[in-house]
């Protein structure tokens, strides 16, 4: 058997498949252009795809060609409208061409999905909840209330985990300061990534006006883009819960997260049930 070639060069295989392949599957009147003359392919010419894109056509074709070269976002957003490659695709374009996928156009979630909302009060008696990029709280099951009570609203009126971790109690137990931790590395994790963002910079000013804790921490630049473990918390009502904890990104809403929390001992699976029957 022979070598098996460079990622890079792989890489750069795929793009130039996937690019001859969307292509081939537009028409000339798919966009507007007259279908004149005979055709030896299906799809759109080369010279077509670079003209309705901006670009020029040597710099095209090298790139379908799978040269080494560096596309823009820009232009990779021009090439993904005239192929009418839908979300999947546009992100897969920009995997296979090595560029950061820009964050979508327009606003985040300031609500849950109806679809999501409804699995978050199904899997009681487990808690689970669901957050914004901000984590804005757009969902919490009585199970989650149960165990860990209700979020406190920030100054701006929605219900935010982070401001409640740091203003609502005092960060007295080293569970409570371990989650407040892990919270604010996965919120700058975040932040990184929506710079500027007015919502952002406000839920900070107002972080950093009504916590001491914030203010020593956030310099850190801590960050943390996972959750998955085990977390032990002592309940005041049904005594100690042993949990496996997830955080996940819906793949139909990747801006949210959702949080789950399940069972580690038969003891822990009693003592939900028991706070949901019994809030």
């Amino acid at each position: 058997m022979g070598l098996a070639p460079p990622p890079s060069q792989e890489r750069r295989s795929e793009l130039t498949d996937f690019l001859r392949n969307r292509r081939a599957q537009v028409t000339p009147q798919d966009v507007g252009l007259p279908a004149n003359g005979r055709r030896r392919t299906p799809g759109l010419r080369r010279e077509e795809v670079a003209q309705l894109a901006g670009v020029g056509l040597s710099w095209y074709t090298w790139l379908e060609q799978g040269r080494d070269i560096k596309p823009s976002a820009q232009v990779l957003d021009a090439l993904a409208r005239v192929l009418r490659l839908d979300t999947a695709e546009r992100a897969h374009l920009f995997h296979l061409a090595r560029v950061e996928l820009p964050l979508p156009a327009g606003d985040y979630p300031r609500e849950a999905p109806p679809d999501l909302a409804h699995f978050v009060e199904r899997v009681a008696p487990y808690p689970a909840y669901l957050i914004g990029p901000r984590t804005d709280v757009l969902a919490w099951n009585a199970a989650a209330t149960g165990m860990l009570g209700e979020p406190t609203r920030a100054p701006d009126g929605r219900q935010n985990l982070l401001w409640w971790l740091f203003t609502a109690e005092q960060l007295g137990t080293e569970q409570r300061r371990a989650t407040a931790r892990s919270t604010l590395a996965r919120f700058r994790a975040e932040h990184a990534r929506r710079i500027g963002d007015p919502d952002f910079a406000a839920l900070l000013d107002a972080l950093d006006e009504a916590s001491e804790q914030f203010r020593a921490w956030w310099p850190r630049h801590e960050v943390l883009t996972e959750q998955l473990g085990t977390k032990t918390i002592e309940h005041a009502r049904v005594g100690r819960l042993v949990l496996h904890h997830l955080q996940s990104a819906p793949t139909s809403h990747p801006d949210l997260r959702l949080i789950q929390f399940a069972p580690a001992d038969e003891a822990t699976r009693d003592a939900l049930t028991r706070l949901v029957e019994s809030p």
